[in-house]
């Protein structure tokens, strides 16, 4: 049987190198959304990423942001729901972590957007007037992710080291080539959001197929019925994913959904 649902990451998975929707995926997913059949952009993205990329997904659909943080109503352009780290958890973290690993420094996603500590400086350039002041300042209800960041220190490495010391309180992943590290509520993965979303449709994990590249992917990957690690994905997604996709070099995800729906 067909799937009845298409979860799909983005950067790395379904965008082109250059972070675009190539026109076959564009046709593949009009296709699908023809056809009845849902495409959900799962995505650690935070929403102030997605603007170019609703019309993607018909402009009606349903999107999971900043790693199941959110889930995202493309049709009104609003948060349907958010799922926020409690502060006093946060500042444990936050603490436990600038005593075992100096240097770390910390930014927030946040429902309402994006605010940083001084010393953290990403690798995407932030618009002018983003709130910035210490962690305590900063942190308010609204906060779906706690990004930590530490620039003398190798991605995978730092990854390891901050889920051995606060794994236990939050959900640590990673999703970058550089030692950015992203946590959620303790519970809050892309499979937790997408299950509960799934489920509201009536359709369980056997009929969704999923797509994904990264670490952040892995809980998504194992939870579907059918899943896609791309060719180039790292190790972890390819371990526990069912099927390998080609690279999003190569329309990956679009050749495949053409593949398991008998597309032209």
């Amino acid at each position: 049987m067909k799937p009845r649902m298409v979860a799909t990451d983005l950067d790395g998975t379904l965008l082109d190198p250059t972070g675009k929707v190539t026109p076959r995926t564009r046709e593949v997913i009009a296709e699908l959304d023809r056809i009845g059949v849902p495409v959900v952009f799962v995505t650690g993205r935070p929403i102030r990423w997605m603007e170019d990329l609703w019309a993607e997904v018909g402009d009606h659909g349903l999107a999971v942001c900043s790693n199941g943080g959110i889930v995202y109503d493309v049709a009104d352009h609003s948060v349907r729901n958010a799922l926020t780290i409690d502060r006093s958890i946060a500042m444990q973290v936050a603490s436990t972590l600038r005593k075992a690993l100096p240097g770390t420094a910390f930014a927030l996603e946040k429902t309402t957007g994006f605010a940083r500590e001084e010393g953290f400086a990403g690798r995407h350039r932030e618009p002018l007037g983003i709130p910035t002041g210490s962690l305590e300042e900063i942190f308010d209800d609204s906060v779906v992710k706690l990004l930590a960041l530490h620039h003398e220190t190798g991605a995978e490495t730092y990854w390891h080291q901050v889920e051995e010391r606060v794994g236990t309180m939050v959900e640590v992943t990673w999703s970058s080539d550089f030692p950015l590290i992203e946590m959620s509520a303790r519970g809050v993965t892309k499979a937790a959001t997408l299950e509960r979303l799934a489920g509201e449709l009536g359709i369980g994990a056997e009929d969704v197929v999923a797509f994904g590249d990264m670490p952040n992917d892995v809980p998504m990957l194992a939870w579907a019925g059918t899943s896609y690690a791309m060719a180039n994905a790292h190790p972890s997604a390819r371990r526990v994913a069912t099927h390998t996709a080609p690279g999003n070099d190569a329309d990956g995800v679009a050749e495949t959904l053409a593949d398991l729906f008998g597309l032209t």
